[in-house]
């Protein structure tokens, strides 16, 4: 017995047939590759979407602690002039209520 390759078997069916069926399954395959490559997901930024990242980034940088205003604080406390004000601070504790 001789085996050649991939060869259908002719059953009786015509060979214009067999290239009918054969041809319309590489278009289905095709055309199920394509809806492949469509469905991948994709992403843009606009362009107020990558501002707001760019200041997102800046933000981060900055430090956490600002020793300035730290420093002010601790020379006001040691000298005696570090005043609290009673009222603003409630005024404000009710404002982020």
């Amino acid at each position: 017995m001789k085996i050649n390759g991939n060869i259908p078997i002719d059953d009786g069916i015509p060979n214009e047939r067999l290239r009918e069926v054969h041809k319309n399954r590489e278009t289905d395959s095709k055309d199920n590759a394509n809806k492949a490559d469509d469905s991948k997901d994709k992403i843009s930024l606009s362009g107020q979407a990558k501002e707001i990242n760019e200041l997102k980034r800046l933000i981060s940088d900055l430090p956490e602690i600002r020793s300035d205003r730290v420093d002010a604080l601790k020379k006001a406390i040691e000298s005696g002039n570090y005043n609290i004000d009673a009222k603003k601070i409630a005024k404000k504790i009710l404002e982020e209520l």
